[in-house]
């Protein structure tokens, strides 16, 4: 399975993404902090990253590690609240790999993260 981080600062939401992920067998490093973020993504296949939240800037984190090459081999998947069509507009512009609805995430979550992960080439 793929190692996760999960960039969710809303506790709830956020043991919802890791009880989600980790039931699926994924490795889940979840984290309200984007330095931390930047740090754990290193090792991970996909970084999840809230969108709906003041508390971190999930656009310019995602926006600076592509533009530094520290995205490379690594997959991104935002989600953002219905509402805010701008967010995900936005988010696709800074090179997110997917961009969902909060409740396409809380639906589906695994199912995003399966279809993110890289499968090796033959």
């Amino acid at each position: 399975m793929a190692r996760v981080v999960a960039l969710v600062p809303d506790l709830l939401f956020g043991s919802r993404v890791l009880e989600m992920l980790e039931g699926a067998g994924h490795e889940v490093t979840l984290t309200g902090q984007e330095d931390e973020a930047r740090i754990e993504a290193e090792f991970a296949d996909v970084l999840v990253v809230d969108l709906t939240t003041d508390a971190v800037d999930g656009l310019m984190l995602v926006d600076s590690m592509a533009a530094g090459g520290e995205l490379h081999g690594r997959r991104t998947l935002g989600f953002y609240s219905h509402v805010e069509a701008d967010v995900r507009d936005r988010a696709e512009r800074a090179g997110f790999d997917l961009v969902v609805p909060r409740s396409r995430m809380n639906r589906e979550g695994t199912e995003l993260v399966a279809g993110l992960v890289r499968r090796p080439t033959s």
